[in-house]
């Protein structure tokens, strides 16, 4: 990594509260609107795998034991796969309320991929990434026997998922585990965090633990990107201040052509676009993963 100030951050003259107001979604939703949100994944995404082809609960990672979902694989043809990382500030939520794309997406021959992970404070930040790492590794080493093609692998997540999403897109990490540099094809974090230097000061700090310089290195904003894979940076319109002038940094970053910003959508619901196959967020991705069968 270049040598970064850590003391030089955007955000960083901002009070204490003014930080929590920027990426405190929870807060700025509302405790029944929040509880609505979090209802409409587990229900949509029940609904969508019911019925649906796919290998349930498959063990991905033996040092941590956690497990991955594939669904919509099957049949004569190896599908792409659309690997999707759940949010929830590293300390909540589940492979089981994070499924809601895998219908729409099994109707473009497409295959989903909802990976767990230990959350925090179980596990570090560092732990967590290695894990959804290992996911991708999981995906490459052993998709083909789950009908899932090893050279058409796409990462998304929504918010933590987003900043998990970044730690896939980055370089690095690939060789060590027997990985093509180009393992991860395309990318589409949602409202993700690219630069977590502003979390130090933020109430999810409490349970991350982070200081400054584990913060920095654990920022895809910060890390070197030899392959820049092509990426939608989606974020919502009316999603929290923080996140979105997170988007609007590292979409230039990357080369991208600026963060797609959907109108009419907040934090949580925005990402739930993915189900919908007449979006503009569905139709990205598809764009993303090119040509299926």
């Amino acid at each position: 990594m270049e040598t970064v100030d850590l003391d030089d951050w955007p955000g960083r003259g901002l009070s204490d509260e003014e930080l929590d107001v920027a990426y405190n979604v929870r807060r700025k939703a509302g405790p029944e609107l929040f509880e609505r949100h979090m209802g409409r994944y587990r229900a949509e995404s029940a609904r969508a795998v019911d019925g649906l082809p796919g290998h349930p609960g498959i063990v991905y990672d033996e040092a941590s034991g956690e497990r991955l979902d594939v669904w919509g694989a099957g049949g004569p043809d190896l599908r792409p796969a659309f690997v999707f990382l759940h949010g929830g500030y590293w300390m909540a939520l589940s492979r089981h309320e994070s499924s809601f794309m895998a219908r729409a997406l099994h109707g473009q021959g497409v295959a989903t991929v909802v990976p767990d992970y230990t959350l925090a404070p179980e596990a570090t930040l560092e732990e967590i990434v290695r894990q959804v790492r290992a996911a991708v590794a999981w995906v490459h080493r052993h998709g083909r026997g789950h009908g899932l093609d090893p050279d058409r692998i796409v990462v998304g997540g929504s918010s933590a998922g987003g900043h998990l999403t970044g730690m896939t897109m980055v370089g690095g990490w690939q060789a060590p585990l027997g990985l093509p540099e180009d393992v991860v094809k395309a990318a589409m974090p949602f409202s993700g965090l690219f630069d977590l230097r502003p979390l130090t000061r933020v109430y999810v700090n409490q349970v991350v633990g982070l200081d400054l310089p584990r913060a920095a290195a654990l920022s895809p904003a910060l890390l070197p990107a030899p392959r820049r894979c092509p990426a939608v940076i989606a974020v919502a319109e009316h999603d929290g201040a923080g996140f979105l002038a997170q988007s609007r940094r590292f979409a230039p970053h990357w080369d991208a052509a600026g963060p797609l910003v959907v109108p009419d959508r907040d934090h949580f619901d925005v990402v739930l676009d993915l189900a919908d196959p007449g979006s503009a967020v569905f139709r990205a991705l598809l764009a993303l993963i090119g040509p299926r069968h």
